[in-house]
């Protein structure tokens, strides 16, 4: 049966069996955000090596203005700058972040990049409270909760003192590092840069060992640490000994260690507690540890991890800047957290598991109104909000529209593509039909084919991607100036690729809801889907869901996954992601046309170029 060619946009295939092999996929991130350490480039990022690098700066010294606009970043984080050059330009740089001594220093940071790039300020600034910035999405710190350290275990979560050292052995000898609570929340607030492989270490309940054992451990190997107190164990003796406020006064003016607040008594669910008594415990504790410290108390441990969104209020009300929960359920690192009022643990038990798997993310880059089109293409396999992904990420976007209909393997079997996804909506007037719904462009054939006129007001408003050497775009279609070359390149000069896709899933770094699909047929059906779009790395990303899925729902994923923006492509029984000439798809996918692909990224010179700064 022959069908319209506008058809296509809103087909809905039917497939043959699910994907039972996402069934055996377990909670991974390759390294989606990986640094350099200051000073030092990073095995991944040899490409880079040989670069000359701008000297360290504090990130200490903001003006009360700049910190009032934006959020302050911390003294104790240092950040070095690569200059990033080809054939002798500079194309921008990348930022990387070490450790620094915690004391506070006079640096100006703000007076170094300025003249470097203004766009610094917007992309350290922090979202809405309590949002979780994108670009830390792309990483994955394991907050780490222990309770007690104690000479002879009682119960399974019990760790020895010699057990504990030896963690902090194995942590060492990974080459993790260890930060603390403000600057995982500075990181989760504003995306900021960690270093490679960094680690959270949490203690709950103020017992005796975290004294005499911990303290002194950790002072040893230098790392940092937090401590959640309930004041209504402090100096008792009933039950497990517990830490004294001469000793926790002791502990909290060491710059290694934070004090949070795990409530007045701990009680074993917050959620039960009527309003006063919940105002009391989340109120009266702050203000007993700040009295008893001198210090302010930001941070709150929720007993037992339990809240709700009533008690999630009350810590906002109570002046909290942040608070950890956890998950008996699932492993979920800091940046799975739903918010910076949930920031999730993981059990002790589990260390030598997600050691493997802690990354910092990759750099922050500054190339002006580029795109990181320089980075490693890399495959992603992760599930976020319960959805499973695939994707591939970094590169340099093109789009190859064939002369017919073929696996998206065989599409790009012959070019230097890493990766491809199938691409836009084309005709189903003939199995051969290459034909595509709206004006496509592709550099693979240089040839600007214009859209069916009668075709076009049905997909008017729809993504246009817009990509040249350098960016990449997706604007409103508008079919009265669009269906032209020239009227696309005043969007966007020097196009090499064009075509129109479904819909948005993410803008802005926001999942799109059910009314910004309009009519489109088939948005709210559980199916396959394709996307492709742009990470808060500013890298090029392509990938399909690995399960049926709506529309929505794939957004919230993406949106979760890091995606800054993402679009939906052809999908249903089209749906289909190539990786090194491979299928990623336990399904053989319909043949398309048409398909978006990531090229290996651009060589860099390793030779120096200037980068210019006032003095």
């Amino acid at each position: 049966m022959n069908f319209p060619r506008w058809t296509k946009f809103f087909w809905l295939p039917k497939r043959g069996y699910l994907k039972s092999r996402w069934n055996r996929f377990i909670l991974i991130s390759l390294p989606l955000f990986a640094l350099t350490i200051a000073l030092t480039v990073s095995s991944s990022n040899r490409m880079f090596s040989g670069m000359s690098k701008l000297p360290v700066f504090n990130l200490a010294g903001f003006s009360p203005l700049a910190a009032k606009e934006f959020s302050p970043i911390l003294s104790s984080f240092d950040i070095s700058l690569t200059p990033l050059c080809r054939q002798g330009t500079s194309l921008g740089y990348q930022a990387a972040t070490a450790i620094g001594d915690p004391s506070p220093r006079n640096a100006n940071l703000s007076g170094t990049l300025e003249p470097l790039d203004p766009s610094w300020k917007e992309k350290l600034s922090a979202l809405p409270f309590p949002q979780i910035h994108g670009r830390a999405r792309l990483a994955k710190v394991p907050v780490i909760m222990y309770h007690d350290i104690i000479a002879e275990k009682q119960v399974f979560f019990d760790v020895t003192p010699t057990e504990f050292e030896a963690a902090l052995q194995l942590i060492q000898k990974n080459g993790l590092t260890p930060i603390s609570l403000d600057q995982l929340v500075e990181h989760l607030k504003t995306g900021i840069p960690l270093p490679k492989k960094p680690i959270v270490l949490t203690f709950d309940d103020g017992y005796q060992g975290h004294y005499k054992f911990v303290y002194p451990l950790l002072k040893k190997y230098g790392y940092p640490a937090a401590f959640a107190i309930y004041p209504a164990k402090v100096g008792t003796t009933k039950g497990r000994s517990s830490v004294t406020w001469e000793q926790l006064r002791e502990m909290a003016a060491d710059p290694l260690v934070t004090i949070a607040s795990h409530s007045v008594t701990h009680p074993l669910d917050l959620r039960a507690l009527a309003d006063e008594q919940l105002k009391q415990e989340l109120v009266e504790s702050k203000s007993t540890l700040e009295k008893e410290l001198s210090r302010p108390i930001k941070y709150f441990v929720y007993p037992s991890g339990k809240n709700d969104d009533r008690v999630q209020q009350g810590i906002q009300q109570a002046g909290y800047e942040a608070a950890w929960t956890m998950n008996d359920e699932e492993t979920r690192f800091a940046e799975d957290s739903e918010s910076l009022l949930t920031i999730d643990r993981i059990g002790q038990s589990q260390l030598a598991e997600v050691i493997e798997k802690a990354d910092g993310g990759p750099p922050l880059t500054f190339l002006g109104n580029a795109l990181n089109f320089y980075a490693p293409v890399e495959l992603t396999r992760k599930t976020a909000s319960q959805v499973p992904l695939i994707f591939a990420s970094g590169g340099r976007p093109i789009t190859i529209h064939a002369d017919s209909r073929y696996q998206v393997s065989e599409i790009i079997a012959g070019t230097p593509a890493i990766a491809a996804v199938d691409g836009g909506f084309f005709s189903l007037e003939s199995v051969n039909s290459n034909i595509m719904i709206g004006p496509v462009l592709s550099q693979k054939t240089g040839k600007f084919v214009p859209g069916n006129p009668k075709e076009l007001p049905l997909i008017k408003n729809r993504p246009l991607v817009l990509i040249n050497l350098n960016t990449v775009k997706f604007v409103p279609f508008d079919p009265d100036r669009h269906n032209t070359q020239a009227g696309m390149e005043s969007d966007l000069p020097g196009l090499t690729d064009a075509f129109v896709a479904a819909g948005w899933l993410v803008k802005d770094g926001q999942p799109q809801d059910a009314q910004s699909f309009g009519k489109l047929y088939g948005f709210d059906a559980e199916r396959d889907r394709a996307f492709w779009g742009v990470d808060w790395a500013d890298r090029a990303v392509v990938g399909v869901s690995g399960d049926y899925v709506n529309s929505v729902k794939f957004g919230e994923a993406l949106s979760r996954a890091g995606l800054r923006d993402a679009i939906m492509l052809d999908s249903g029984a089209s749906a289909s992601l190539a990786y090194q000439g491979e299928s990623m798809m336990s399904y053989t996918p319909r043949p398309v046309p048409h398909v978006v692909a990531l090229l290996p990224p651009e060589p860099i010179e390793t030779s120096t170029c200037a980068v210019s700064q006032k003095s």
